[in-house]
């Protein structure tokens, strides 16, 4: 076993929390906008309005190496809002879907108080539970 091996496994379930949330994060915009426009809350409407934010917040993970510094604001939380954003945009617009200047405003602000909300959060937890232990 090399020297990194715990390192990586102890961050295992770090990343794959951070990656849920982030995923959890779409898929409750998606509903709440279909639930806001009365498209109704089935599970696979609700998937398939998240798809393409979906994918290009997995698109954002994978460029940014979201796994090294899952929870940081910089650059993961802003390079996983960003793609989910454009590139959830651009597949939506691809597929047919609206692309209202008010969506895309909405769009951008609500995915980024709930991607960089959360990320935001955790610092905060994370620096006061330091900061206890240390006084």
């Amino acid at each position: 076993m090399t020297e990194t091996s715990p390192r990586l496994h102890a961050g295992l379930p770090l990343v794959a929390g951070s990656l849920a949330l982030d995923l959890a994060a779409i898929v409750l915009f998606a509903a709440a906008g279909r639930n806001t426009h009365e498209h109704g809350l089935a599970v696979v409407g609700i998937l398939l309005t998240a798809a393409p934010f979906l994918i290009g917040a997995l698109i954002g993970w994978a460029v940014v190496r979201g796994r090294r510094r899952p929870i940081a604001l910089w650059p993961t939380g802003v390079a996983v809002w960003l793609a989910a954003v454009v590139l959830g945009l651009a597949l939506r617009g691809l597929a047919g879907g609206g692309l209202a200047v008010s969506f895309q405003i909405v769009t951008f602000l609500v995915l980024g108080a709930l991607l960089l909300g959360w990320r935001a959060l955790a610092t905060l937890v994370i620096k006061l539970r330091f900061r206890r232990r240390v006084e």
